[in-house]
């Protein structure tokens, strides 16, 4: 089953404001919320489903992407660390994630005080930031798809204190302002009865308890500058300037918090006889003029190696031959460009005294003088109906 446009799910255009898509979320989030709904599986579902669109309109990288590429920006490979959007959340991640728009306006009082969040595991640390890198790939790897095995420097969890920044297990203790809970409530009394509010305690940042000695080889951060070998998979057909995300392979958070994005930048290195255009790929052909007149085999370079093809007596500089399927293959879809050869009628620059005299002889014949038919395609025609 494919998925909704994330725009249709939340009931907003490709204009609307980052404050009007957060809006949004939170109605339908609220009509479908789980304490509101309990046992309605669809309801749920919706829930997910709201939710997954609004991470990726929220995030200004992931809604360009889906603005460009739809799903296919977020499907390949999903799960496993591979690419996507927010298909795989369940909801811990949403309520880890977003838990505090449900705070927001009273929000969390319509459901048990704000019971939403508790039901999520409490929030830990400083989510780390995303991190970028360019990835080379030449023609053959982009045709077939690739799996890169990549190293990248960037902030690991600290192996000494696991991530929680502490010195050991003695040095953590619970909080006191909230008990432990992350969580601190507020009761107000308005004209239409007690309001309860929920909000992230602000003594130990919502993680419930408190660091009093702080790891040495961390600092107190529970990470540390380091190396990680990364295993890529990129999908057939991506393009050059196309980004891929990897969830969670970014910089990692600060005292468990979780870690970022990985962005992917796609770069085409150059091909020393192919040119791309598209899903096609383009090649000039130079043959000589007695090849031109008698016809000939000839070997040209593909992507995947070499083929043969039969240039026929008579051929004209400016023909195009086409190569069906040895193009490059869309991403995650079913089409595949072709390989056009463009025909080039090589001209010597210099001859020699015997050559200049039969060339001459021929120029006087009625064979080698030309003759422009109004059947023959013009090189602009030809051009446009090759790369139909």
């Amino acid at each position: 089953m494919s998925k909704r446009d994330y725009y249709e799910i939340l009931g907003v255009s490709k204009s609307s404001s980052a404050d009007e898509i957060k809006k949004a979320y939170r109605k339908i989030a609220m009509q479908f919320h789980p304490d509101r709904n309990p046992g309605d599986k669809a309801a749920e579902d919706k829930f997910k489903e709201a939710a997954e669109a609004y991470e990726i309109l929220s995030d200004n990288d992931k809604k360009a992407k889906y603005d460009r590429f739809g799903h296919q920006a977020f499907s390949a490979g999903a799960g496993g660390g591979g690419f996507h959007g927010g298909g795989g959340m369940d909801m811990n991640d949403i309520f880890s994630q977003f838990g505090d728009i449900f705070g927001e306006e009273g929000f969390g009082s319509f459901f048990g005080g704000g019971r939403s969040q508790s039901r999520s595991s409490r929030a830990r640390g400083q989510r780390g930031s995303n991190l970028r890198i360019k990835l080379k790939l030449n023609f053959e790897e982009i045709a077939n798809g690739v799996n890169k095995q990549v190293k990248v420097k960037k902030h690991v969890i600290c192996t000494t204190c696991g991530g929680n920044g502490a010195k050991d297990k003695n040095s953590v203790q619970t909080c006191g302002t909230c008990n432990g809970s992350g969580q601190v409530r507020k009761v107000t009394n308005t004209f239409l009865g007690q309001m309860q509010t929920v909000n992230t305690c602000p003594t130990c940042g919502g993680e419930g308890n408190t660091v009093t000695a702080k790891c040495g080889a961390c600092k107190g951060e529970g990470r540390v500058y380091g190396e990680e070998t990364i295993s890529i998979d990129i999908p057939a057909g991506v393009q050059d300037g196309m980004q891929l995300s990897m969830s969670g392979k970014g910089n990692a958070g600060e005292r468990g918090g979780s870690a970022g994005d990985l962005i992917i930048m796609i770069e085409e290195e150059a091909h020393e006889f192919l040119h791309r255009d598209g899903l096609n790929v383009a090649y000039d052909l130079y043959i000589t003029i007695p090849d031109a007149i008698f016809g000939t085999n000839v070997e040209v370079p593909t992507i995947d190696g070499r083929a043969k093809i039969k240039i026929p007596a008579g051929t004209q500089s400016g023909k195009i031959f086409r190569l069906k399927g040895k193009g490059f293959p869309e991403v995650q879809g079913y089409a595949k460009g072709d390989q056009l050869i463009h025909v080039n009628i090589w001209t010597p620059q210099q001859v020699s005294e015997e050559e200049k005299i039969a060339l001459e002889k021929m120029q006087e014949s009625e064979n080698f003088k030309p003759k422009n038919s109004k059947a023959e395609k013009s090189f602009y025609e030809k051009v446009k109906e090759a790369f139909k």
